[in-house]
C-alpha cells in the first residue's frame, strides 16, 4: 500500500530525507520514529503529496504520488503536524466540510459525523468553535476528519502527543480495529510505549536516513532501548547542585 524508492528531499544544501526506500503492507500499522529534525514530518508530507520530492518516487495504493497527487489524496486520510483546523468553525462543521471535500453525500457525511463524534467522545462539544477547544478536542477533531472519508491509508503525524490517557486509548483502539479491517496506518510518534503496543512495523530514521526497519517480531529487545541506541541517546548530566542543602 505504501512503497518508496530512493525518496529524497533537499532544501538548498540541506538533505531532509535521504534516499528513503520503504514498503508498508496493507493492514499494517507502521511506526515511523526518530528524533526531532530527523525527517519524519517531511517524509509524511512527501508521501501525502504536500511536498514534491527532489528525487525518487513514492507510490500509495498503486498510484504514483508525483504523477497523480489528486487520486492519492482521495484514497488517504491525514492528521497533519499542525492539525489544520480553523478557529472559526465548530467541531461538526469541520467534519461536514471534510465530507464535502471528499464528495460524500450529506446523508453519509452526517451519519459518519455522528458515529465519529460518539466514538471519540466529542458529542457534547460538536457545536464548540475550534478556537475554544482544548488541545485534546482539537486533536480528536483532526483525527475524526482523517477517518471520515474511510481512507485506504491513514497518515498520522504525532497522534498521541499532548493528549490525555483516555483519548490515547480511544485512538489506539480505533487504529487497531481499522488496521484489522485492512486500513494501512503510517504514524510518527515519540510515545514509544504506546506505539510498541500497536505497531506491526518499526522504522527509525536518523538525519534523513533509515537506520532500522523491521517487523515487531524482529525487535531485539525493547523499542525504547533500540531507539536510544539508533536514534537519539539521552543526555546524562548529574546536576549535583539540584537538591543540595543551602547554607
Amino acid at each position: 500500500m505504501i512503497s518508496c524508492r530512493g525518496l529524497t528531499k533537499t532544501f538548498g544544501k540541506f538533505t531532509a530525507v535521504d534516499n528513503l526506500t520503504l514498503d508498508v503492507s496493507k493492514g499494517s500499522i507502521c511506526a515511523f520514529l526518530g528524533a526531532n529534525g530527523a525527517g519524519k514530518s517531511t517524509t509524511v508530507k512527501l508521501l501525502t503529496g504536500l511536498l514534491a520530492a527532489s528525487s525518487g518516487e513514492a507510490v500509495i495504493c498503486g498510484t504514483n504520488v508525483a504523477g497523480d497527487p489528486l487520486t492519492v489524496k482521495r484514497k488517504i486520510g491525514v492528521l497533519p503536524e499542525g492539525l489544520g483546523l480553523f478557529d472559526d468553525l465548530t467541531v461538526e462543521e469541520h467534519l461536514q466540510l471534510t465530507g464535502r471535500i471528499y464528495g460524500l453525500s450529506p446523508q453519509v457525511a452526517l451519519s459518519r459525523t455522528d458515529e465519529l463524534l460518539r466514538a471519540l467522545s466529542l458529542t457534547d462539544g460538536r457545536d464548540r468553535f475550534a478556537g475554544y477547544c482544548s488541545h485534546g478536542m482539537r486533536k480528536k477533531t483532526a483525527f475524526a476528519m482523517a477517518l471520515l472519508p474511510n481512507p485506504e491509508v491513514l497518515f498520522l503525524d504525532e497522534p498521541f502527543e499532548a493528549i490525555d490517557p483516555v483519548t490515547s486509548k480511544i485512538m489506539r483502539d480505533i487504529l487497531v480495529a481499522i488496521a484489522a479491517r485492512g486500513v494501512t496506518v503510517f504514524l510518527t510518534s515519540h510515545i514509544l510505549t504506546m506505539v510498541e503496543q500497536i505497531a506491526h512495523q518499526f522504522v527509525i530514521i536518523r538525519a534523513g536516513k533509515i537506520v532500522w526497519n523491521s517487523s515487531a517480531r524482529e525487535l531485539p529487545g525493547t523499542l525504547e532501548d533500540l531507539y536510544f541506541d539508533l536514534a537519539e541517546a539521552p543526555v546524562t548530566e548529574e546536576l549535583k547542585w539540584l537538591g543540595s542543602v543551602r547554607s
